[in-house]
């Protein structure tokens, strides 16, 4: 380990907006390059990159975008759908948005001709997650502001909605088990549903406030990761429903928390963003300090690369990625 864990982004690509989220495509797509979208103030832009670290004969990182979508207000959240292809004829590409005048968008495009979306409207406040199914990817689920859960099909079409006690912060959707869904609320319980039951299974308790961010390991779904207040907190959900670790990380409050896509035991978490520079740190469970610290002019978005030890985070006209040791 390098005593010194303070680094600069390793690649990094300049966007013609602000960008507010980012996300890699968490699902094979069929093609060499990893998908990647990210959301500005007024567009969506799909592109793909490449970096050294998975293709020899490549120096850095290749970035191309394949396609910006018109949004027309500020992008929010993006999820990928799992049937987004690019090695079929003529490829698919799927993702749903959630922007700040409280709708989700859903996507449909293969590169040329076709450009569609539907609008899904029913949040009264702001999105603060959203997801597809991913084995199908014939529903979607979001939570809001608006203290409710809500499942929709591909048509726009509420399936389920579930009333939360808070704010709903994020939301997972198990990667084997579709009827299994983790929402995680404001006021620091996390829910697990049955969607066949339509009813709460189980829930986890953070003890401290406000909770904003939570994500399932899908390397190991007995792993539970959060940010609430100044602290990052793990749960072993087969032995209690209190964190099992938890540490304090952010002094100007945590925001975002993601789980390596590789590793059970690698994580990312960031500061509050629109401070003069947002903090980003990548953890290892078998460290007791960060094994990586980055700083991003006004940072947001956080997601990490299908089969790398990299992030990307959203900055000013920029996406930054880093790259970590296993």
């Amino acid at each position: 380990m390098k005593q010194d864990a303070t680094r600069n982004a390793a690649y990094t690509v300049d966007c013609e907006d602000y960008v507010h989220v980012v996300e890699f495509n968490p699902f094979e797509s069929g093609d060499s390059g990893n998908l990647i979208a990210y959301g500005g103030n007024n567009y969506v832009v799909i592109g793909t990159c490449t970096f050294q670290e998975e293709e020899a004969d490549i120096e850095g990182l290749h970035y191309k975008t394949l396609r910006t979508f018109h949004h027309g207000v500020r992008v929010d959240g993006i999820a990928w759908s799992p049937e987004t292809r690019l090695d079929s004829l003529p490829p698919i590409i799927k993702f749903c948005t959630s922007a700040a005048d409280m709708k989700i968008r859903l996507f449909t495009s293969d590169l040329q001709d076709k450009n569609e979306y539907k609008i899904l409207e029913g949040h009264t406040d702001f999105i603060n997650g959203l997801v597809f199914d991913p084995k199908e990817g014939q529903e979607i689920a979001s939570v809001s502001d608006d203290h409710t859960c809500r499942i929709w099909n591909l048509e726009g079409v509420q399936t389920a909605h579930f009333v939360l006690h808070s704010p709903g912060m994020s939301v997972c959707w198990h990667p084997e088990e579709t009827f299994k869904l983790m929402v995680a609320e404001k006021n620091g319980t996390i829910r697990f549903y049955d969607l066949l039951a339509q009813q709460a299974i189980l829930s986890l308790e953070s003890e401290q406030m406000p909770l904003m961010s939570a994500h399932w390991c899908l390397k190991n779904t007995f792993k539970v990761g959060a940010v609430a207040g100044n602290d990052w907190l793990i749960w072993d959900i087969t032995r209690s429903s209190y964190p099992q670790d938890k540490r304090p990380v952010h002094m100007d409050r945590a925001y975002l928390f993601r789980w390596s896509t590789i590793n059970e035991n690698l994580f990312a978490t960031t500061g509050y963003p629109g401070k003069m520079a947002s903090q980003f740190q990548i953890h290892h469970l078998g460290h007791p300090q960060p094994i990586l610290i980055g700083s991003v002019a006004v940072g947001s978005g956080l997601s990490w690369h299908r089969t790398l030890p990299l992030c990307a985070i959203g900055g000013d006209h920029k996406l930054l990625f880093w790259v970590t040791e296993m």
